[in-house]
């Protein structure tokens, strides 16, 4: 009986896959590595939002072997806005482990590839059953809101009691020798029809069998830990321009942006003024005092754990004799080269306001 119920679902997913596939560009290559891009890219990312990126991506560096020769600010530019920066910087470092360690051949096994830099659980299963038609199994967003919606799981995602029941049902409706258009299969069912709100239940292959359906649960499935809710941190970020130029920072390579170019400030403290922050994180990353001037703007940005208001100034530095306390490289970048230079989103923003 369990077999047939097993079977039952994996015919009915893989109809309707067949005849409501996306066409998407990396479902049209066997490419292992455009299939692996692809896979790190959409980690927390619509496709919609990915679409453009992989596009500009795969044009310019198509193959394992230009990705492991670029420089890592090619590599940031170009994923600039696309969020998640350790995902790039991981992409490189391990394109380089690869063409040092595999002659430039993707390792085609989920043990080997989760050996990596940046890659986990579900994307070594995703590439290794896509591209290497390995039989594992995979579990992302998608796939774990159908399985407790499909099977009514009442306990609480981001447990490890509810991660491995979700892993052993992976495994256990997995479709042998066709794993890889499975698992398709099953995230596209729910990016599609199993949306996180108002799923389309009348529109699903499987909504006959769907517990939750049946019991008019979808809405409180799946069950979530209450968040708190996020902190919003009032942010300071100093420009120091002389001439046609502008000091520009390099991040750290671990860590929030990491790589990217900012200008230099941070976090307020309690009972500080905005001037005052400046000034001190001025001192703590670079070791120079500093003169606090006119404001440029006030910018704001969600991160995923906490929200930014960024207020920048012009500054002037007292002295030139400064340390890189806290980066690794500077540069007086030319207002027209301001574009070249990688950055988040609010450096971004600010640097748009001193373009001509």
């Amino acid at each position: 009986m369990k077999k047939s119920i097993v079977q039952s679902f994996q015919n009915r997913l893989l109809a309707w896959y067949e005849n409501n596939a996306r066409d998407l560009p990396w479902r049209t290559t066997r490419d292992p590595y455009l299939i692996w891009v692809s896979e790190i890219m959409l980690q927390q990312t619509r496709v919609e939002t990915v679409l453009p990126y992989y596009k500009r991506w795969i044009k310019i560096f198509p193959t394992l072997e230009s990705l492991a020769e670029a420089s890592e600010d090619q590599v940031l530019s170009l994923w600039e806005g696309l969020g998640y920066y350790s995902r790039a910087r991981n992409l490189h470092l391990a394109s380089k482990i690869i063409l040092e360690k595999y002659g430039g051949i993707l390792p085609g096994d989920s043990k080997s590839l989760k050996m990596l830099p940046g890659i986990g659980r579900y994307t070594a299963g995703a590439v290794a059953s896509i591209a290497f038609d390995e039989n594992t199994p995979i579990i992302d967003g998608n796939i774990r809101r159908l399985f407790t919606r499909f099977f009514n799981i009442s306990t609480p995602l981001q447990t490890s009691e509810t991660e491995n029941h979700l892993w052993e049902l992976a495994r256990e409706y997995l479709l042998q020798g066709m794993a890889g258009e499975f698992n398709q299969a099953l995230m596209e069912l729910g990016a599609l029809i199993c949306l996180p709100k108002n799923p389309t239940c009348e529109k699903c292959p499987l909504d006959m069998d769907c517990l939750a359906n049946q019991l008019n649960l979808q809405g409180s499935r799946p069950v979530r830990k209450v968040k708190a809710p996020l902190p919003h941190l009032q942010v300071t970020a100093a420009v120091f321009q002389e001439g046609n130029a502008v000091f520009l920072a390099k991040r750290p390579p671990d860590g929030l942006l990491g790589g990217l170019w900012e200008f230099p400030g941070g976090k307020q403290e309690k009972n500080e003024s905005l001037p005052q922050t400046l000034r001190r994180e001025i001192q703590e990353e670079l070791h120079v005092p500093i003169t606090v001037g006119e404001p440029i703007g006030v910018f704001n940005h969600a991160y995923t754990h906490y929200k930014v208001t960024l207020h920048a100034f012009f500054c002037k530095l007292n002295s030139h004799d400064f340390q890189l306390l806290f980066h690794t490289e500077f540069t007086w970048a030319p207002l027209d080269n301001l574009p070249k230079f990688p950055m988040g989103k609010l450096d971004r923003m600010i640097s748009r306001t001193l373009l001509p």
